[in-house]
Protein backbone atom coordinates (compact mmCIF):
# COMPACT_ATOMS: atom_id res chain seq x y z
CA UNK A 1 0.00 0.00 0.00
CA UNK A 2 1.82 3.53 -0.94
CA UNK A 3 1.84 6.64 1.42
CA UNK A 4 -0.61 8.55 1.01
CA UNK A 5 0.53 12.27 0.04
CA UNK A 6 0.46 15.22 1.95
CA UNK A 7 -2.82 16.58 0.41
CA UNK A 8 -4.32 13.53 0.35
CA UNK A 9 -3.94 13.24 4.64
CA UNK A 10 -4.63 17.07 4.41
CA UNK A 11 -8.16 16.13 2.86
CA UNK A 12 -8.38 12.72 5.02
CA UNK A 13 -7.99 15.23 8.01
CA UNK A 14 -10.61 17.31 7.86
CA UNK A 15 -12.98 14.48 6.67
CA UNK A 16 -12.34 12.52 9.49
CA UNK A 17 -13.10 15.38 11.43
CA UNK A 18 -16.42 16.09 9.53
CA UNK A 19 -17.39 12.58 10.20
CA UNK A 20 -16.69 12.98 14.20
CA UNK A 21 -18.83 16.52 14.00
CA UNK A 22 -21.98 14.76 12.27
CA UNK A 23 -21.56 12.25 15.52
CA UNK A 24 -21.03 14.63 18.22
CA UNK A 25 -23.38 17.78 17.09
CA UNK A 26 -26.49 17.00 19.36
CA UNK A 27 -23.88 16.94 22.29
CA UNK A 28 -21.81 20.07 20.88
CA UNK A 29 -24.98 21.81 19.97
CA UNK A 30 -26.21 20.99 23.86
CA UNK A 31 -23.66 22.43 25.27
CA UNK A 32 -23.75 25.58 23.14
CA UNK A 33 -27.15 25.90 23.96
CA UNK A 34 -26.89 25.32 27.58
CA UNK A 35 -24.75 27.62 27.80
CA UNK A 36 -26.25 30.42 26.11
CA UNK A 37 -28.89 30.12 28.59
CA UNK A 38 -26.77 30.27 31.24
CA UNK A 39 -25.37 33.36 30.36
CA UNK A 40 -28.33 34.76 29.45
CA UNK A 41 -30.10 33.90 33.10
CA UNK A 42 -26.74 35.15 34.61
CA UNK A 43 -27.30 38.48 32.74
CA UNK A 44 -30.83 38.63 33.49
CA UNK A 45 -30.02 38.15 37.51
CA UNK A 46 -27.55 40.68 37.25
CA UNK A 47 -28.93 43.24 35.28
CA UNK A 48 -26.31 43.03 32.03
CA UNK A 49 -29.24 41.86 29.77
CA UNK A 50 -29.29 38.99 27.73
CA UNK A 51 -26.84 39.89 25.06
CA UNK A 52 -24.32 40.33 27.86
CA UNK A 53 -24.96 37.54 29.13
CA UNK A 54 -24.41 35.60 26.57
CA UNK A 55 -21.15 37.23 25.62
CA UNK A 56 -19.87 36.91 29.30
CA UNK A 57 -20.62 33.06 29.18
CA UNK A 58 -18.73 32.36 26.10
CA UNK A 59 -15.42 34.63 27.23
CA UNK A 60 -15.71 32.72 30.69
CA UNK A 61 -16.40 29.37 28.58
CA UNK A 62 -13.65 29.66 26.53
CA UNK A 63 -11.31 30.96 29.49
CA UNK A 64 -10.51 33.86 27.84
CA UNK A 65 -12.05 35.91 31.25
CA UNK A 66 -11.62 39.17 30.32
CA UNK A 67 -13.13 40.90 33.20
CA UNK A 68 -15.71 43.42 32.04
CA UNK A 69 -18.59 41.43 33.03
CA UNK A 70 -18.16 39.87 36.78
CA UNK A 71 -20.64 38.17 38.83
CA UNK A 72 -21.52 39.75 42.05
CA UNK A 73 -24.49 37.63 43.23
CA UNK A 74 -23.77 33.87 44.43
CA UNK A 75 -26.35 32.64 42.47
CA UNK A 76 -24.78 33.92 39.47
CA UNK A 77 -21.48 32.70 41.03
CA UNK A 78 -22.41 29.57 41.10
CA UNK A 79 -23.75 29.35 37.48
CA UNK A 80 -20.52 30.88 36.45
CA UNK A 81 -18.67 27.55 37.93
CA UNK A 82 -21.39 25.77 35.46
CA UNK A 83 -20.77 27.73 32.83
CA UNK A 84 -16.60 27.05 32.48
CA UNK A 85 -17.50 23.06 33.11
CA UNK A 86 -19.59 23.69 29.64
CA UNK A 87 -16.46 25.51 28.24
CA UNK A 88 -13.93 23.08 29.31
CA UNK A 89 -16.54 20.31 28.06
CA UNK A 90 -16.64 21.91 24.37
CA UNK A 91 -12.58 22.25 24.63
CA UNK A 92 -12.48 19.07 25.50
CA UNK A 93 -14.59 17.76 22.91
CA UNK A 94 -13.02 19.79 20.38
CA UNK A 95 -9.79 18.84 21.02
CA UNK A 96 -10.95 15.15 21.46
CA UNK A 97 -12.52 15.51 17.78
CA UNK A 98 -9.15 17.20 16.22
CA UNK A 99 -7.24 14.55 17.85
CA UNK A 100 -8.79 11.41 16.27
CA UNK A 101 -9.09 13.34 12.94
CA UNK A 102 -5.42 13.47 12.86
CA UNK A 103 -4.82 9.96 14.02
CA UNK A 104 -7.58 8.46 11.34
CA UNK A 105 -5.98 10.30 8.46
CA UNK A 106 -2.39 9.42 9.14
CA UNK A 107 -1.50 13.65 8.67
CA UNK A 108 1.18 13.05 11.66
CA UNK A 109 3.28 10.62 9.13
CA UNK A 110 6.05 12.18 7.32
CA UNK A 111 6.10 11.94 3.98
Amino acid sequence: MRDRSPRERHHAYWRALWEGLQICWPVFAGLLVLQALLGAAVGLVEGWGVGSGVYFAFITGLTVGYGDLVPTNALTRTISVLIGFCGIALTGLVAALAVRAFQVSGAGKKP
